[in-house]
């Protein structure tokens, strides 16, 4: 099988998605680099940021990922950091922290959570900037919707193909999201295999009242609308104190 495996599946199931760069890219433009990108992946916002000249701190645990990205910024101004977004350090200070595609609702429990809060605070510039994409409530499926489309992408001859599941349940205030990956090799043969991730829900008034526990104050929403292949989501923005 092609190598990288991970960073294909991430590939195939985020690079595609646009409708949130523009609003990035306002907020770098208008509080300045370098901006930290919390799960930052193969690149998919820190590289758009870094061809319009901003300076990125790409931060993901995957090392796998940090290494594509690092492979693919080349001279762009992009710093990869391999770290956990629970326990991180930065040799600088930054202007703004971005948490693309529900990054925040990822954590385990509310206290992981809140200390992957404290530790986006102590990135931050005093009146730092914090924006943060949660979904909130479970999106609302008819009985009889057709499932989306699969993302597809092909690789050295071998096709990777993603179906979601948009609303596979709720299990203890998660939102589990299904879907089913398969690989068809230059050969034919097909192999499959599910993926599941599991979103902590929580409100935009919520997230603000946990954020002001981590020095921060409510400076705004945003909202992403909902494409055809995804849901729209609200950008909470958060900014820290003087």
């Amino acid at each position: 099988m092609t190598a990288a495996t991970t960073a294909i599946w991430h590939d195939v199931e985020c690079g595609s998605y646009e409708a949130d760069l523009g609003l990035w890219e306002e907020l770098a433009e208008r509080r300045g680099g370098p901006v930290l990108e919390l799960g930052c992946g193969t690149g998919r916002v820190s590289l758009h940021l870094a061809r319009r000249g901003h300076r990125v701190i790409g931060l993901d645990q995957d090392h796998e990922l940090i290494f594509e990205l690092a492979e693919r910024a080349g001279d762009l101004p992009v710093q990869p950091l391999c770290a956990n977004a629970l326990d991180f350090e930065l040799d600088e200070q930054v202007p703004l922290a971005l948490a693309p595609m529900q990054f925040l609702q990822l954590m385990r429990t509310p206290e992981s959570r809140l200390r992957c809060l404290r530790h986006i605070a102590s990135s931050l510039e005093p009146g730092g900037l914090l924006a943060a994409a949660i979904l909130g409530s479970p999106p609302s499926v008819p009985p009889d919707a057709l499932p989306p489309l699969p993302d597809v992408r092909e690789v050295d001859g071998w096709v990777y193909s993603s179906q979601p599941i948009v609303f596979g349940g709720l299990i203890g205030g998660r939102l589990i999201l299904r879907r089913l990956r398969q690989t068809v090799a230059p050969d034919g043969a097909l192999t499959e295999e599910k993926n599941e991730i599991r979103l902590l829900l929580i409100e935009a008034d919520e997230l603000e009242a946990e954020a002001e526990e981590a020095g921060f104050s409510p400076a705004g929403r945003r909202v992403i609308p909902e494409t055809e292949a995804h849901v729209g989501s609200t950008v909470v923005l958060l900014e820290k104190g003087s």
